[in-house]
């Protein structure tokens, strides 16, 4: 059964690849695009309330919130204004990126050590130059851990954009359920989307290990020091 499950996968993927390529790209790029702006949006935010804590349980909260609402439900909230279509999908996206972004953003900002910023400030560092040179190089890799999950958030997100019309690989599972055998439909279009999110996943961990001071300063230290 098995081997013929795997065999009509096969045959799915050859006839249907130019099909399936083009929803691969779509459903990529609505992901990325949603998490692109709330990366202009959500990064300076941590970078404020990590300037001004008191505001930070108001944010956070705030996105924590838009958070707990379920996926279905915000499409449909926001269809009725928007529209069907990959713009309400996007913009969803966007929506249920903030938290993890600007969570991370001020986790990190507020993790960099005083001294070293005060080190900084003492040789004549302003404080945007503080920012730039001390508290984003140093908070780099926890900043990149919040996009990383927003990213691996978006994936699934993006997948129940089907039901607004967006063209996404979701189309193929919803296909698969409607379907009196749909088991090869929906291993279609499930399997890509999960790849999708493990390299993703992947990938951005392996970086954020390269971007990481700690990791940075055992790989620099000399051997038989310890």
């Amino acid at each position: 059964m098995s081997g013929n499950l795997l065999q009509q996968l096969g045959e799915y993927y050859s006839t249907n690849f130019g099909y399936l390529m083009d929803l691969f790209l779509k459903h990529l790029l609505m992901s990325v695009y949603g998490v692109l702006f709330a990366s202009i949006i959500g990064i300076p935010i941590g970078i404020f309330i990590a300037r001004f804590s008191k505001l930070s349980w108001v944010v956070i909260t705030i996105a924590n919130i838009i958070q707990t609402v379920p996926v279905i439900a915000m499409l449909a909230i926001l269809m009725l204004v928007m529209g069907l279509g990959p713009n309400t999908v996007v913009f969803t996206v966007f929506l249920y990126a903030l938290l993890p972004i600007i969570k991370n953003t001020y986790t990190g900002i507020q993790g960099v050590d005083d001294n070293i910023k005060d080190a900084g400030k003492g040789m004549g560092m302003t404080s945007n130059q503080v920012l730039r040179m001390i508290e984003l190089p140093l908070s780099l890799s926890v900043i990149l851990g919040g996009i990383r999950i927003a990213l691996v958030v978006a994936i699934g997100v993006v997948a129940v954009g089907s039901f607004i019309g967006a063209p996404t690989l979701g189309d193929i599972v919803i296909r698969g359920t409607n379907a009196t055998d749909g088991t090869t439909f929906i291993l279609a279009g499930a399997i890509p989307i999960a790849l999708i999110a493990v390299i993703i996943d992947v990938v951005l961990r392996l970086l954020e290990k390269r971007l990481d001071p700690t990791q940075k300063t055992k790989r620099n230290k000399p051997q038989g020091v310890n």
